[in-house]
């Protein structure tokens, strides 16, 4: 199988944003992230803040996730909430990004969008030194360290929840995805390194 798209979850502090665009670079391909509530910004007229807001505030239940699901396949969209609507627009934004060509996609159920596409590699970027996790977060991020483990802690709790309540799948169960690196061991520039072969 030749490899069009790699689409990236990752936990938060690890790299994930990084390795993206360092593949994305050397592919010589296009790298969705945050183009992807962009794009759903303008189509929705709904600021890119609002829209990180919904996706913060999206309940991990079960009776709801597979409500969501069953609106969002039977086409029902009048049934939605507003963060459900939010979730199949950007969806549908991700598979029209797809349609232009190779890319690699961050976050955002891209592998729920592409499941149906050929040539789709799903990777999880983790990264089990803490102490690698916390110096990213704060001398890349800005996070004070007396904040830092607890604004890991929100956002790798926010990729979940949107990734629970979008899939019905554990978000950090890796028999989730193709490949799961850890950053911290590897370093963001070797992560990306193999990760670019498989484009090649």
């Amino acid at each position: 199988m030749k490899c069009r798209y790699i689409t990236i979850e990752r936990e938060y502090g690890s790299g994930g944003t990084e390795i993206a665009r360092r593949i994305a670079g050397q592919a010589g391909i296009a790298c969705y992230g945050r183009e992807i509530l962009e794009e759903v910004s303008k189509e929705k007229n709904i600021p890119v803040e609002k829209i990180e807001r919904y996706e913060e505030t999206v309940t991990n239940s079960f009776l709801y996730s597979v409500y969501m699901l069953s609106q969002a396949v039977s086409g029902n969209s009048d049934m939605l909430t507003q963060e459900g609507h939010i979730y199949v627009e950007e969806q549908a934004v991700i598979r029209r990004l797809a349609a232009d060509g190779p890319a690699v996609f961050l976050g955002h159920c891209a592998c729920e969008a592409l499941k149906d596409h050929e040539g789709v590699i799903n990777v999880f970027i983790r990264c089990t030194d803490e102490e690698k996790r916390m110096r990213r977060v704060t001398g890349e991020y800005g996070i004070p360290a007396s904040k830092a483990d607890a604004v890991m802690r929100k956002f790798d709790k926010k990729r979940a929840n949107y990734y629970y309540v979008n899939t019905v799948r554990r978000w950090d169960d890796f028999s989730n995805y193709d490949i799961v690196l850890d950053s911290g061991r590897l370093g963001a520039g070797c992560c990306a390194d193999m990760l670019s072969l498989l484009l090649a």
